[in-house]
């Protein structure tokens, strides 16, 4: 590959549409370029003039994957610009929320995307013999993560009962409690998925600044990261390497062997974080069930006002940022959304080409692009996410 070029033009399961394109010249790296494919879609305009009760649920429709992430990063922005305090029930709801999102998304990109490459396998569904049963483990964690969504926001995916000041609706003791044994059931699935990633060979360690909220591991608070730029990596692997310690400690304990690998600069480890997140949601789940009891409570009063609004959670891939500026008459001027894979595209590129340099004559072509492809599946990145920041050049 003295003068060449490496185009993969659809970088295999990742959310969305990514191409890369790699120029090699004089046998040397010159050129990284990973594209996000999918269409720019105008998010942030379509705020403008947007009422702040029906903003939520509209940006929720940026990612199918991500809604709940998007609904909550909306309203923690709008809530902080108004001031408005809510209930411990809801803070409580909106936990429950959040760990069923994890549960789900996690599970889909352990399973469907990284698994095959643990097992040099192109899809889960060529697996063989005992490896079928980590098939059935993974609609199985998927469904609880919906199960558990659908119960407390009233769906899995851009659910309706989350709101500014609170839950439109709150889920009965009944539901709640059929909650609890599936749960318990699902720990010893998550325990061999953490077991995997732990025992798996793939390395690939960098000096890395890392960013995310410290405090309540509860993907909604704690403070945030002082230092801000481009290089800072988000993402579970992030939030183990910082906040470990605040992990549930039913998880601490069953997953001790495997946080001691933490802090550590290996993107690949960035599987295994994700893996013992779904733990942690799965035990703080069942603890928040077990100790409350929840009752019809009303939404907060909304006191519009022109004020500007910060919201940031940790969404599965990393921290989400909204910045709202609201109006006097209940409507948003304007609004930004920074996404956890915007935060990792630089990060991207440079992983690529290092790894690219580093075994440009060790490897044929066909296994360099499919390495680098799982270098990126590390990543987990959610381009219909980040879709919306895409700039086109004109020349």
């Amino acid at each position: 590959m003295h003068n060449s070029e490496i185009n993969i033009k659809n970088i295999s399961k990742v959310e969305g549409n990514a191409s890369l394109n790699i120029k090699i010249k004089n046998n040397k790296v010159q050129k990284v370029k990973l594209t996000f494919a999918d269409a720019k879609r105008f998010f942030e305009q379509a705020m403008k003039g947007q009422s702040i009760q029906t903003q939520p649920q509209s940006v929720s429709r940026i990612c199918g994957t991500c809604s709940i992430a998007h609904i909550m990063g909306c309203i923690t922005a709008i809530e902080d610009g108004l001031k408005m305090k809510v209930s411990k029930q809801t803070r409580l709801l909106r936990e429950l929320t959040m760990h069923g999102l994890m549960i789900r998304d996690h599970a889909l990109h352990l399973y469907f995307f990284s698994l095959p490459d643990v097992f040099k396998k192109d899809s889960i569904l060529d697996f063989e013999g005992e490896e079928k049963e980590y098939l059935k483990d993974a609609f199985e964690l998927k469904k609880i993560g919906n199960k558990l969504s659908s119960v407390i926001s009233g769906r899995a995916v851009h659910p309706r009962l989350p709101q500014v000041g609170g839950f439109s609706k709150v889920p009965t003791k009944q539901n709640l409690k059929k909650l609890v044994p599936i749960l318990k059931n699902n720990r010893e699935r998550v325990l061999r998925l953490i077991e995997i990633y732990y025992n798996a060979k793939a390395d690939f360690p960098k000096k890395q600044k890392f960013s995310s909220q410290i405090g309540k591991f509860d993907f909604l608070t704690g403070k945030a990261p002082k230092e801000k730029n481009k290089t800072e990596l988000v993402g579970a692997l992030a939030r183990l390497n910082r906040n470990k310690k605040n992990l549930h400690k039913n998880t601490k304990k069953d997953a001790a062997k495997y946080l001691k690998i933490f802090p550590s600069k290996n993107i690949f480890h960035n599987n295994l974080a994700q893996a013992i997140e779904i733990m942690h949601c799965i035990d703080s789940s069942i603890e928040i069930i077990e100790k409350n009891s929840f009752k019809k409570e009303k939404l907060k009063k909304i006191k519009p006002k022109n004020t500007i609004g910060i919201g940031r959670i940790e969404a599965p891939r990393g921290t989400l940022f909204y910045q709202l500026h609201l109006k006097s008459d209940g409507t948003i001027k304007k609004g930004k959304i920074i996404t956890p894979t915007q935060h990792n595209q630089f990060n991207m590129e440079k992983d690529i080409k290092t790894f690219a340099k580093k075994n440009l004559n060790k490897m044929s072509r066909h296994d360099l692009e499919h390495e680098i492809e799982k270098l990126i599946r590390a990543y987990d990145p959610c381009i219909s996410c980040a879709s919306h920041f895409l700039k086109v050049n004109w020349k």
